[in-house]
């Protein structure tokens, strides 16, 4: 079987990998960044039982996922701008959400290849169509190579996409602001308290907080800020002590220990806006080529986008498998399958997204949570 070219080492491309080698069908992975611990990974995952779980049984991954997962982090918990608890859910185990830290899931995935699969120090620039199926992938030192079948797993930026499609990300309207606080307990102790055992979050009307409690006693906030990227642009992030006051001031009023997530911070505020691939996005069959996770369907943040791109993965492994004599069709299988799934994750994601950041909140947050025990 032809080999199967994968640019991009993130969960997604990884998994599709690791699918791929279960199957016997060799594959080669090209990574920009320069090795496997070049930069942090990110925060908490919860991986959900109908895509990210599915996939790390495709994987054969489920104890060696097990192994990582961090008991107690299911525990949800959302306040008021106050303070005051507006509903509190523990973890029970039953939630069908555990949660790790992406990096853990990131090695676990390369622990599970065979030496040399990635290519590391591998930027890829470009890539162009020879025709007959077959494409040219161009990398910033210089070299190129010319593969059967491509698959582009290369994130919001895909250099592969413009092969298929010529969408690009638009940005959403909101945008991140990252913090850190650690050895929370002893050392900022009422955000320690606010956040509890798991995830808190606090919404409002065009801003809120999100903060989940990682490995090693440390806070990881999220504050988001439905504002226009010029806002952002005024804001001078490399000096740290202003754009921390300029951020806090959008929560003036808010409980001190919620902004503490702000004002304590232990790390630089870093910006991440959203930007997004339309709703629907799809495109016509080209031979040889094809996307997936978020250089298929970038979606704003809400949780997903990380089960689907490790679904996305297990699946077109599994379809790639399913046609040994017509990748063709195992590529059409898989993107039709894939364009449905996202259509209708689409529907929810902006279904959920009104529900719980309409004008009428937080009661519609409420009304979200039926199961969850509710302080009046």
């Amino acid at each position: 079987m032809k080999t199967v070219t994968i640019v991009g080492a993130g969960l997604g491309g990884l998994t599709l990998a690791r699918v791929l080698h279960v199957h016997g069908i060799p594959v080669e992975v090209y990574e920009a960044e320069a090795s496997p611990d070049a930069r942090a990974q990110g925060g908490m995952l919860d991986i959900h039982d109908y895509n990210g779980q599915l996939a790390i049984e495709a994987a054969g991954l489920r104890e060696a996922f097990r192994a990582i997962v961090l008991e107690g982090r299911q525990a949800m918990r959302a306040l008021s701008e106050d303070g005051t608890l507006l509903f509190e859910k523990a973890d029970d185990g039953q939630g069908g959400r555990p949660e790790a830290q992406r990096a853990d899931l990131r090695r676990m995935l390369l622990d599970a290849l065979p030496a040399g699969t990635v290519n590391w120090g591998a930027k890829v620039t470009g890539a162009r169509g020879l025709g007959e199926g077959r494409h040219e992938v161009a990398f910033a030192d210089g070299r190129t190579l010319v593969t059967e079948l491509l698959v582009g797993a290369d994130g919001a930026w895909s250099r592969i996409r413009p092969l298929l499609s010529a969408a690009t990300p638009e940005y959403a309207g909101t945008s991140f602001v990252e913090t850190y606080l650690h050895e929370a307990d002893t050392r900022h102790p009422g955000a320690a308290k606010a956040v509890g055992g798991g995830m808190m979050f606090v919404p409002a009307p065009d801003r809120g907080i999100t903060a989940h409690r990682e490995r090693g006693d440390t806070l990881h906030a999220y504050i988001s800020l439905t504002r226009p990227l010029d806002w952002f642009d005024r804001i001078d992030f490399t000096d740290s002590a202003a754009a921390t006051a300029r951020v806090a001031a959008e929560f003036e009023g808010w409980a001190p220990e919620i902004t503490a997530l702000i004002t304590d911070s232990d790390t630089p505020p870093v910006l991440r806006p959203h930007f997004a691939l339309p709703d629907g996005h799809r495109w016509q069959r080209t031979p040889g080529v094809t996307l997936i996770g978020d250089a298929a369907h970038l979606q704003v943040p809400n949780g997903e986008g990380a089960n689907w791109a490790m679904c996305d993965g297990a699946e077109l492994a599994g379809a790639l498998a399913a046609h040994p004599d017509d990748l063709e069709a195992g590529l059409e299988a898989y993107e039709q399958a894939m364009f449905t799934r996202m259509s209708q994750a689409d529907d929810v994601m902006n279904e959920h997204l009104e529900e719980a950041f309409g004008e009428d909140m937080p009661e519609s947050l409420r009304a979200l949570m039926p199961e969850s025990r509710q302080d009046d």
